[in-house]
């Protein structure tokens, strides 16, 4: 739940940056995960070839569940029906069993690729992350 905050809270910061902006401060944002996870998970250079392919594209299918969920919430109109509302409320299921199925599958891949420590650790470091950019969007 923690996360799910966090991650609106980033999300909020970066929708009231214009467009051109908001692509590359997300741009700049994926280039500090990269650089932040690299450095707190010391990967071997077999590791880092396999990893990283196989994070960018779960963090890409991530990406697009919440891109859709958070278009269909902007649908939403403000006199919505009970079944329009009882819509969201499903495809919200949808979008968290489908980001479920992500983890369990990615989690599985990964774990072949740097073991089940560094995966657990990648979690920390992950939560991390998201700490340090919420604290330096306070500061802004």
């Amino acid at each position: 739940m923690k996360a799910i905050k966090n991650i609106l809270i980033i999300l909020t910061v970066l929708l009231c940056i214009t467009p051109s902006k908001a692509k590359a401060q997300r741009d700049k944002i994926d280039e500090l995960r990269s650089t932040f996870i690299a450095k707190h998970l010391d990967f071997s250079s077999a590791e880092s070839e396999k990893f990283w392919p196989i994070y960018n594209e779960l963090h890409d299918k991530r990406k697009a569940i919440k891109k859709n969920l958070r278009q269909s919430l902007k649908n939403l109109p403000p006199a919505a029906t009970d079944k329009e509302a009882e819509e969201l409320i499903n495809l919200e299921n949808k979008s968290a069993a489908a980001d479920a199925e992500l983890t369990k599958t990615y989690n599985d891949k990964l774990k072949l690729v740097i073991g089940a420590k560094k995966l657990a650790k990648l979690k920390v470091v992950e939560e991390e992350f998201k700490l340090e950019v919420l604290k330096a969007a306070k500061e802004k």
